[in-house]
């Protein structure tokens, strides 16, 4: 006999989080002050809840995305269920209210990006529900991980050996990297990020968003800057996120002049460490390019990441439910846009 479900909006804070906590996903995108940052900066969200025998199931951070050639109903790194439950039901149940609320938000499609491995039993499930591949990823889809749970000495011997070497050699010639909690500190941040964007060519964050993003996690102990200074003058920094006990490097950049490149391993080094001391056991690089396509723009910084040991993580390719004919206008777009961005 089959389980019958019921779906709330949910609109407690520690009913979310106890519920995501307990899970542990490798990805703060559903965690409730994402959806207070997405809300914050002129986004309408939607927290709905799945629930069985009276027991919450499953969760989904939906996020209403406006854009000129139709509008979408995102579901970032999600829908989290309970392991052991029927992942098929609950996906369906929960995907369906998804379409629901799109179509009455008036959006062109649904996308949901599964935090879900790339197997075929997971796919059909999407594609029995009428959805397709996306044309493009959203979040990261094939991550870096490194458990940080190992001893400092050995965390360094695991090492690529270029690596090792330029962090031990920044720190001897006296780069200092230092912390801040202090949200007014995106006025340093954002002069690196923003010439960082420039020099590789890709589309940052507003400095708004990033504010309010960093605003809201830090309230929570979840969040600080590093900077990476270099004869005084900052030329390397990084947004470094904290969540249920793993440590997320969201953004960064830094200057191609004062050998800032350099500056960002011991820099990392610092935020592994800082992690360490909080207690975390995985520090989450985000995303890397696949190792069968050396001309991917990521080429190089999958190559630093990868300088530090650890693992890779993949995760289902970004899936779309159409749900107006707009969606072929957005299909073409972006479509386009990841030929021109060369990924």
């Amino acid at each position: 006999m089959s389980m019958e479900y019921s779906l709330e909006n949910i609109v407690d804070k520690k009913v979310w989080e106890d519920f995501v906590s307990a899970q542990r996903p490798h990805s703060f995108l559903q965690s409730w002050n994402w959806g207070e940052t997405n809300q914050e900066t002129g986004s309408k969200i939607f927290r709905i809840g799945i629930r069985g025998d009276e027991k919450l199931l499953g969760v989904a951070l939906m996020i209403k995305i406006p854009a000129r050639r139709g509008s979408f109903l995102l579901v970032p790194h999600g829908p989290i269920f309970a392991k052991g439950d029927s992942e098929r039901a609950l996906t369906r149940t929960l995907l369906a209210r998804a379409a629901a609320i799109a179509t009455v938000e008036g959006c062109a499609f649904l996308r949901v990006c599964p935090l879900a491995p790339n197997d075929v039993r997971i796919r059909g499930i999407y594609r029995s529900m009428g959805f397709r591949r996306a044309p493009i990823h959203m979040h990261p889809e094939l991550a870096w991980m490194l458990d940080i749970t190992k001893p400092e000495e050995q965390l360094l011997k695991e090492m690529r050996k270029t690596t090792r070497y330029l962090i031990k050699k920044t720190a001897n010639e006296g780069v200092e990297i230092v912390q801040s909690a202090d949200p007014k500190d995106i006025e340093l941040f954002w002069p690196v990020y923003a010439a960082t964007a420039q020099r590789q060519s890709f589309t940052p964050f507003s400095k708004r968003d990033l504010q309010k993003e960093f605003e809201l996690c830090v309230q929570d102990d979840g969040a600080l800057f590093f900077f990476g200074k270099q004869g005084g003058k900052i030329v390397a920094a990084a947004i470094i996120i904290f969540y249920n006990g793993q440590a997320f490097y969201h953004h960064s950049g830094s200057l191609s002049s004062g050998d800032g490149s350099n500056v960002s391993y011991l820099l990392q080094w610092r935020v592994i460490q800082e992690a360490k001391k909080r207690g975390c056991t995985l520090y989450n690089f985000w995303g890397i390019s696949p190792d069968n396509q050396p001309q991917h723009p990521w080429t190089g910084l999958s190559r630093f990441k990868k300088g530090f040991g650890g693992f890779a993580e993949e995760y289902m390719h970004a899936q779309d439910k159409p749900l107006t004919w707009k969606y072929t206008i957005n299909y073409v777009v972006e479509t386009t846009r990841r030929i021109k961005r060369g990924f």
